[in-house]
């Protein structure tokens, strides 16, 4: 534990902007912004609505607080809702930045692979990684030829994260209008024993192909989420349960991630979901160490590489 605390390196003449929530940093922005100040890099939060295409500017783009310059680093803690046409254009920028040399953590296409849930579990799948019974399609009509004899089962939204708008299906009556969910059917097979009076499942903080903590979700409701009630609690995962983590991580090119784990009714360790935007409130007050200074630490390590190359 304590080689995750002292093994960085200064940053020193670093330019990096955080992405964030138009406004002002949350919670984990701003923890983040202070270790990497610490380590001496020069620290700018925007949010990607901020940004803008712009032919004038010599990198082709706009970065609030840049002077028509380009960060050495961009940390995207958050990407903001909006219609498609906003959320292209910001994933867009994203793409530009990487495309233009900067360190971005994570790339627009690995937000791309975890956000759509879909994708995200034929590449855990395409891994070799064991996920839950799972189809996604189109219309009402092929959603009920698969739920046929397969209930209990959950629906959950193709883009949506902290629990939000999952429901679990008992019968075929329970199978939403198509224009309730935007014609799209996620279902997956419900893996809580039908018994059950408490329910857990684990979040896996990982960063820079390390684990960073560890926490059971436990709760009296099937969604464990901490946004919707459940409880952190401290949890060791064995040696194969970490490689899981990890390899789901890899699995979608991603940086860092909060990786959720979860058990079927004999016990069988499953790959859930992935988050590329993962918040750590909940874990950090449960985990002994600095995870906004680990974070920093991976990330700052990552762009020094990264400007290294471009120099050499």
């Amino acid at each position: 534990m304590q080689a995750l605390l002292n093994r960085a390196q200064p940053a020193d003449n670093l330019s990096i902007v955080i992405f964030i929530e138009e406004g002002h940093g949350d919670w984990h922005a701003r923890q983040l912004k202070a270790a990497m100040e610490a380590r001496g890099a020069s620290v700018v939060m925007t949010s990607l609505k901020a940004c803008a295409f712009d032919t004038r500017s010599p990198s082709g783009l706009e970065i609030p607080g840049f002077d028509g310059r380009l960060p050495d680093g961009a940390f995207v803690r958050s990407i903001s809702q909006g219609s498609l046409e906003q959320i292209t254009l910001r994933l867009g920028v994203l793409h530009a930045l990487s495309a233009s040399g900067v360190r971005v953590w994570n790339e627009a296409r690995v937000i791309e692979r975890c956000v759509d849930k879909s994708t995200a579990t034929f590449l855990f799948q395409k891994a070799g990684l064991p996920v839950p019974e799972t189809r996604v399609a189109e219309g009402l009509a092929r959603a009920e030829d698969h739920a046929q004899g397969r209930f209990p089962l959950v629906l959950k939204p193709l883009f949506g994260s902290q629990g939000n708008g999952i429901r679990k299906l008992d019968a075929m009556a329970d199978l939403p209008p198509e224009e309730d969910i935007r014609g799209v059917y996620y279902l997956q097979r419900y893996l809580r024993a039908p018994d059950a009076s408490s329910f857990s499942d684990w979040r896996v903080l990982v960063s820079g192909n390390r684990i960073l903590g560890t926490m059971a979700r436990c709760g009296t409701h099937w969604i464990t989420n901490v946004h919707q009630g459940g409880r952190p609690e401290a949890a060791e995962l064995d040696d194969t349960a970490r490689e899981l983590a990890l390899a789901a991580a890899r699995s979608v090119g991603a940086d860092y991630a909060g990786v959720d784990l979860i058990a079927d009714e004999t016990g069988q360790l499953m790959v859930l979901e992935i988050n590329s935007n993962p918040a750590w409130k909940g874990l950090q007050s449960i985990c002994e160490i600095d995870i906004a200074q680990c974070l920093a630490e991976d990330f700052l390590d990552a762009v020094s590489r990264n400007r290294e190359t471009a120099f050499a």
